[in-house]
């Protein structure tokens, strides 16, 4: 009897236990099926797009970077492939420097090689693969192509790179193209078209090849390539070829460019020479240069330092960021000020006795004893201060900034390069802003008189300045001033022009505009510049000028021999020719060249007998002796700002110096 009652309660137990486990089974089937049916029914969609994914890989296909020419064809800015040893960090397996002293032993990896990585790695901490080395040769691809298998996350790719033929020449206005960073990434990241650089490393950092970036670039291309579980491509699904970028064909006329940057040879300054009736910019110089093809590959530290840290400061584009006291090439505009508001007639005169005195403070003229009786073609062509301080007195400071204004004084031209200066130019509403003190704040009548001779708080670009001079040449009607003259379509070839025919007009009286002219000529034939333009075959009109760095003490002779280079007067020259039917104005300055005749008008001189004539000035190569004696440390913007600014207040008993053109 009890047998039979433990076998029935073990019977019972093994059927509780058969029923528990029927039920697991049946409730892991459930949860199976039911994982089936999420995974094959609902979401059936999402992991099979994810699983086309895995299969087709989406390449971005990098476009041509567009050409850079003159106007005549001459290229300054092109592409050559080439290729990269390349290295994605996150990819590799051991220790960074290791990987790359074992690839020293396949590929010529030198120091330089070696800095210029490590640089891009700081800036690029959150990107994937950094070259190496570029260009190299089919022997070293051959040598690691034979290792490929040691070096995981290493890779050898065949790279589109930017090069600049004509290295130093016109490199402000050309610029460089250089390896995105994050600052530039994050710039990217905001563009509605930021996929378009998808692939892309490398994007415009200065220059036109920055403003003009958009269309450099072109439009990227896609591939679709289905790939294996391991990665290797199978085959190409589809292709959406790239389209290049666009053609920029400038204005710039690059034979007239080297003869200029010739012509400057080491002196430091900048050109800027403007077709008035087009406002094509023909030349762009800006003195010293540096090779734009140093930046290319990412600049090693050394050529960095000696770039940055150089005393000429070649990396600053003086046309368009340094800003300069004019001198006495602001005479001819303040001449046609006087004329247009009737405050002068061409017959009026003065009584020049060499100075001219205001309350208790003497504004010499340069030249002693003065220069007698001055009408106003004298006063132009002989650049009498006197004349000008009387006139800047007569007119006042806002009468001034109001007529000069028009000209682009002070303005920005718009010129299409980024980071232009809009230069200075003065007003009583200028100084109660700049200024915080209201003891400061106070216009003084002293200080209208320095603006008289192109002196004081006056402060313009070299660019401002060849405007200006433009707008005069072309009688007043105003045409923006350009580098990029026609855009070209890479793929038809049709070119585009880029800017308007007129972007303004100032009312000015024909007569007074050939009055000014007509003094301008007679600078360059009996005047300060006489010399220089002797027995030119074409006409020209001309304005010499020569602007204060320093402040001159009462009773002391300005002495060139006697003051540091670096402190010594800028020389400045503007011009147009031919005069009747202008063909190019110019504005040069040489930074402490000394008289505007003897170092500026020279080299206008040689661009002018270039662009009118065809001549080409002989090629002079100076000794090292002489280089060295030419070469001049940078004055910086914010000296001559703060020199202009201490001739402008005038102090009881001092005396000014009037400008020696």
């Amino acid at each position: 009897m009890t047998t039979l009652k433990n076998t029935e309660r073990e019977l019972h137990f093994f059927r509780l236990r058969l029923s528990a486990a029927v039920v697991f089974v049946l409730l892991c089937f459930s949860l199976l099926l039911a994982r089936f049916v999420w995974l094959q029914i609902i979401k059936h969609d999402h992991y099979a797009a994810q699983a086309e994914e895995n299969r087709i890989s989406i390449l971005p296909s990098v476009p041509n970077r567009g050409l850079i020419v003159d106007r005549n064809g001459v290229v300054l800015a092109s592409n050559y492939s080439a290729y990269t040893l390349e290295i994605t960090p996150s990819k590799i397996n051991g220790e960074l420097q290791t990987v790359i002293n074992d690839l020293a032993r396949l590929v010529n990896i030198d120091a330089k090689d070696r800095k210029r990585f490590k640089k891009l790695m700081e800036e690029s901490k959150n990107f994937g693969s950094i070259p190496l080395r570029t260009r190299l040769t089919d022997e070293e691809v051959a040598r690691f192509t034979v290792q490929r298998f040691r070096f995981p996350g290493v890779e050898i790719q065949a790279r589109l790179f930017r090069e600049y033929p004509l290295g130093e020449i016109a490199s402000h206005v050309v610029g460089y193209i250089g390896r995105i960073n994050q600052k530039d990434a994050q710039k990217i990241d905001e563009m509605e078209d930021s996929a378009n650089y998808n692939g892309t490393n490398y994007i415009g950092k200065e220059g036109l090849e920055k403003s003009y970036e958009k269309l450099l670039h072109g439009t990227t291309g896609y591939e679709e390539v289905e790939v294996s579980a391991s990665g290797r491509a199978v085959r190409t699904l589809s292709r959406v070829s790239a389209i290049p970028g666009s053609n920029l064909i400038l204005s710039i006329d690059i034979e007239l460019q080297k003869i200029i940057e010739q012509a400057f040879g080491e002196r430091r300054g900048a050109l800027v020479a403007i077709e008035p009736s087009t406002g094509d910019v023909l030349a762009y110089v800006s003195k010293p240069t540096f090779d734009p093809n140093l930046f290319v590959d990412g600049i090693d530290q050394q050529s960095w330092d000696e770039l940055n840290n150089s005393p000429d400061r070649p990396l600053v584009n003086r046309p368009l960021t340094g800003t300069y006291p004019p001198g006495s090439t602001y005479k001819p505009f303040m001449a046609l000020a006087a004329l247009e508001l009737g405050k002068r007639t061409p017959t009026n005169s003065i009584s020049d006795p060499g100075f001219y005195i205001l309350g208790n403070h003497k504004f010499r003229d340069d030249k002693e004893g003065g220069h007698g009786n001055v009408d106003m073609y004298q006063s132009i062509v002989q650049s009498c201060d006197t004349y000008y301080y009387i006139l800047a007195n007569d007119l006042g400071v806002d009468t001034i900034h109001d007529f000069m204004k028009p000209f682009r004084f002070g303005e920005l031209t718009g010129i299409d390069l980024e980071h232009e200066r809009r230069g200075l130019l003065p007003s009583t509403a200028w100084k109660r802003k700049a200024y915080k003190n209201p003891a400061t704040q106070k216009w003084y009548a002293g200080e209208t008189i320095s603006l008289g001779i192109g002196q004081g708080y006056n402060s313009f670009t070299p660019l401002q300045l060849a405007h200006a001079t433009a707008i005069l040449a072309n009688n007043g009607v105003i045409m923006r001033p350009h580098l990029v003259k026609m855009i070209e379509d890479p793929v038809t070839r049709t070119k585009s022009l880029t800017v308007p025919r007129e972007s303004g007009h100032i009312p000015l009286k024909q007569e007074n505009i050939d009055i000014i002219k007509q003094a301008m000529v007679g600078v360059t034939k009996e005047g300060t510049s006489a010399r220089v333009f002797a027995n030119t075959e074409y006409i020209s009109a001309g304005k010499t000028g020569t602007a204060q760095v320093i402040g001159i003490k009462k009773n002391e002779k300005y002495n060139a021999k006697l003051i540091a280079e670096h402190k010594r007067d800028h020389s400045l020259y503007t011009a147009f020719a031919p005069v009747d039917h202008p063909r190019i104005a110019i504005a040069v300055i040489v930074e402490n060249g000394g008289f505007g005749a003897e170092a500026a008008a020279p080299i206008v001189r040689k661009a002018l007998d270039y662009y009118l004539l065809g001549k080409r000035p002989p090629s002079t190569e100076k000794t090292p002796k002489a280089m060295k004696e030419d070469a001049m440390s940078f004055q910086s913007v914010a000296e001559i700002k703060a020199a202009a600014e201490s001739n402008g207040g005038p102090k009881a008993g001092a005396e000014s110096v009037g400008n020696k053109d």
